[in-house]
């Protein structure tokens, strides 16, 4: 563990200064200048750099995998910041560990560059076009790649009408990847692996939706050829990793490093991927990723108990204005609710894998969630509630009306969202912006208080769900007495007997 006392100035983090570094704190063992790259990732936030960068780092360590290094990339104009912060400390990134037990330190270097933000992505489609890169990998959000409620390619977004329209000078990373994978087909140069790396449930083939019919739009013969040739494979992917504020920039300086950019994660990862890369891919399994021709039970499993029980905490949490998820897990009444509807709603629909029963996985959540050095505020895990609830809780929500299970603190979940939306805590602080689509669901929200079909009845997140009357009549319950007596008095009522809200 990095001892943290004595640490004087911080040292600025470059590759100048790697030697000059706290002893304790672990850095490349491996020439950077000697790197070359064979992979684009797009979306360089938080997440990846904890986890497949950090993947790589290792192998690079071993010696290993030295010309799959990294290629950031991104294609919203506030990705400018990161890429002039990474930049200008040569692409490290220092991982800060937070255990019970102590904090560590360690700089990753698998990226060597970070391309231009432009109009019309020009850089970044040369780069994927080059066929030394093998692989192209996205962290681009749940709510990112274009599915409409049925969960189908969604043609008649305004930013896929565009890039249609305009295949050259694309907007999204998908059309990027498009005009990338025709350079590649003229030049006579193999497709790249499409790799998502987020927390979807058939990440893989939500990805290869995504540029197929994209491709399919302007050019039917590409779509097939990309069809045909390029593999998406499934993966699933876990760490925990709040964001970066004052509070981390100043534990990086604590430890004795100047970094603009740091990343503080929990003691876990677990990496399983499927198998599918005609073009190669790094040894992962090197460094404890699971290789399997079979990555959904494993998926499954995560982001049924693990992300849709971050949505269950969450929202209770940022009503209640409890500040971070490891907060909600000391407050007795918020963990009791998380646990009795992961045992009896959500447990049930979730298969064993090798070596894990989903009551095991349980367990290990909560522990995860409890670890009191993460502080992983309500408000990251609340984020894009549109595309979190719409791809962790709604699915297991059907599965239980189809099955004739019990719903109520599903209802209850769905509740206290709709609750959390009108855009202000119980106790009159606002709850600021925190969804793509904020101003809609605000709307929504306010207007279920006297009508709760309103919120059910948007029909992009809840499809038929919003119809079922035994589901309807409970959330509608619930709802009422949130807004009646209290968040507080909800989650006592369901937890002394689980029953409906007039219990």
């Amino acid at each position: 563990m990095t001892d943290r006392a004595g640490a004087g100035r911080p040292t600025k983090l470059s590759n100048a200064t790697l030697a000059d570094l706290p002893e304790g704190v672990k850095r490349p063992r491996y020439d950077r200048a000697a790197l070359t790259p064979g992979i684009v990732h797009v979306g360089l936030g938080n997440f990846h750099r904890a986890h497949q960068s950090w993947y790589l780092h290792r192998l690079m360590q071993k010696g290993l995998a030295h010309d799959w290094a990294i290629i950031g990339a991104g294609v919203r104009s506030t990705d400018s910041a990161m890429r002039d912060r990474l930049l200008a400390q040569d692409c490290l990134t220092t991982l800060i560990e937070l255990d019970p037990d102590g904090i560590s330190a360690e700089v990753v270097g698998s990226m060597i560059d970070f391309l231009p933000i432009e109009d019309g992505n020009a850089a970044l489609i040369r780069a994927m076009s080059d066929p030394a890169i093998r692989i192209v990998s996205l962290t681009v959000t749940e709510g990112g790649y274009f599915t409409d409620a049925s969960g189908a390619f969604d043609a008649c977004h305004p930013d896929i009408v565009h890039d249609a329209a305009n295949q050259n000078a694309p907007k999204t990373a998908f059309g990027a990847m498009v005009a990338a994978l025709r350079a590649r087909r003229a030049a006579g140069h193999a497709p790249f692996t499409g790799q998502c790396c987020d927390n979807l449930q058939n990440n893989g083939a939500i990805l290869r939706q995504t540029v197929v019919g994209l491709a399919r739009l302007g050019d039917p013969d590409l779509a097939d050829w990309i069809d045909t040739h390029a593999a998406f494979p499934n993966a699933m992917v876990d760490c925990i990793v709040p964001s970066t504020g004052t509070r981390e920039l100043e534990l990086a300086r604590s430890l004795g490093i100047d970094d603009a950019a740091p990343v503080t994660h929990e003691n876990f990862r677990q990496w399983v991927i499927e198998d599918r890369f005609p073009n190669g891919r790094p040894p992962w399994q090197e460094v404890g990723a699971t290789l399997t021709d079979d990555v959904h039970a494993y998926e499954r499993m995560k982001i049924r108990i693990l992300n849709a029980g971050h949505q269950v905490l969450a929202n209770a949490g940022e009503i209640l204005g409890v500040p971070t998820i490891a907060a909600c897990m000391q407050d007795p009444q918020i963990a009791a609710f998380l646990h009795k509807v992961e045992t009896e709603e959500i447990v049930p629909y979730v298969d064993p894998v090798p070596g894990m029963a989903p009551r095991d996985y349980l367990a290990l959540i909560e522990r995860r969630f409890a670890n009191p050095e993460i502080h992983d505020t309500t408000r990251r895990v609340a984020f894009d509630g549109s595309s979190r609830h719409t791809g962790f809780v709604l699915p297991i929500l059907r599965d239980a009306l189809a099955a004739g299970g019990p719903v109520e603190g599903l209802a209850l979940t769905e509740a206290l969202w709709a609750r959390m939306c009108a855009g202000q805590r119980e106790d009159g602080s606002p709850i600021e912006p925190n969804d793509p689509h904020w101003a809609n669901l605000v709307e929504a929200a306010q207007a279920a208080r006297e009508a709760p079909e309103t919120w059910l009845g948007q029909r992009q997140y809840y499809g038929a769900i919003g119809e079922d009357a035994a589901f309807s009549a409970s959330f509608a319950t619930w709802l009422g007495l949130i807004w009646a007596q209290g968040a507080r008095r909800a989650l006592e009522v369901y937890l002394e007997n689980g029953g409906g809200a007039e219990g």
